[in-house]
């Protein structure tokens, strides 16, 4: 919560919810710290897990045969994995802890569940996590980092 209300960033993640509402949301996700180098999730992975950053960083490489290609730096107070939340298609990049991370995963599942019994609270974190994604298309600089 507290990283969310701290972010500035251009794609930051908005959720304007009351604490009751962050205690609800807390019981659909799970935490999940990786050390710097480790991989988050690998290109072509077909996962729909959106991942909340609480604190550390992460950053985000498209492979091609070639090379890596850094797209973008994630830091606390944003997500990753937005892309493929949505549209089920496999990761369109990799993703690779900078720092050692503290995340909260949120999978597929658990936002089934919730839609089924909190649905308020599934819109508004469909809504910013869709946000996240409509920043990121909009700026050309990130446009290629959804995940």
């Amino acid at each position: 919560m507290d990283a969310l209300l701290l972010n500035k960033a251009q794609d930051g993640l908005n959720l304007n919810l009351l604490p009751a509402q962050w205690e609800a949301l807390a019981h659909y996700l799970q935490p999940l710290t990786v050390v710097q180098g480790d991989i988050l999730f690998k290109q072509g992975a077909m996962d729909r897990t959106l991942y909340f950053v609480a604190s550390g960083s992460l950053s985000v490489h498209f492979e091609d045969a070639e090379s890596r290609i850094r797209l973008a730096i994630v830091g606390a107070g944003s997500v990753v994995g937005e892309g493929s939340f949505f549209t089920g298609t496999p990761r369109s990049a990799t993703v690779q802890a900078g720092s050692t991370c503290v995340l909260w995963s949120l999978s597929p599942m658990r936002f089934s569940e919730m839609t089924h019994r909190k649905p308020e609270l599934a819109l508004v974190v469909a809504m910013g996590a869709g946000a996240v994604v409509a920043k990121r298309l909009m700026h050309s600089r990130y446009r290629v980092a959804v995940t």
